[in-house]
């Protein structure tokens, strides 16, 4: 069973002429660029401990497949701002699952779309086991444009 029992929770920022070349930036401003991302959907695993991106990276070897939910967004909409974001809402009781949400787009400078992520998370929870959650944040990535920018705010899962 690929039941994920460590997460640990990064973001990036990559710029580039390139679009591609400016996502592999913004992989590695998160530290997860020699991993094959194997994005899933948005569930927080039941009994899932979370670590320090550095804990947990030490956990992964370079070519490992590695799944996580990813928001990522590019764009060459020079001075424009753009964000990702992940919303985390994780009940207290541990043997439930939690919820993960992905948001991404253009934004306002001051704009605070990690606290929309994560409303959005704690939502999701509350509808589907009626409880409030223990705990509610958000990872994000802004940036404004230049060349092409990624930003990317990435749960990385270690089975």
């Amino acid at each position: 069973m690929l039941l994920p029992k460590k997460v640990f929770f990064t973001r990036g920022v990559g710029r580039h002429e390139d679009a591609l070349v400016s996502f592999e930036l913004a992989l590695r401003d998160a530290g997860i660029e020699k991993f094959n991302l194997v994005p899933v959907s948005s569930i927080y695993p039941p009994n899932c401990v979370e670590v320090s991106r550095e804990e947990g990276l030490k956990e992964l070897k370079p070519g490992q497949i590695v799944f996580c939910v990813m928001a990522k967004f590019t764009s060459n909409d020079e001075g424009k701002t753009i964000y990702a974001s992940i919303g985390v809402a994780i009940p207290e009781d541990k043997n439930l699952n939690g919820y993960l949400t992905e948001y991404m787009g253009y934004c306002e400078e001051n704009e605070d779309v990690g606290r929309y992520a994560e409303e959005n998370a704690k939502y999701m929870l509350e509808t589907a086991f009626g409880v409030k959650p223990a705990r509610v944040f958000n990872v994000t990535a802004k940036a404004k444009v230049e060349k092409f920018t990624t930003v990317v705010a990435t749960a990385v899962f270690i089975i």
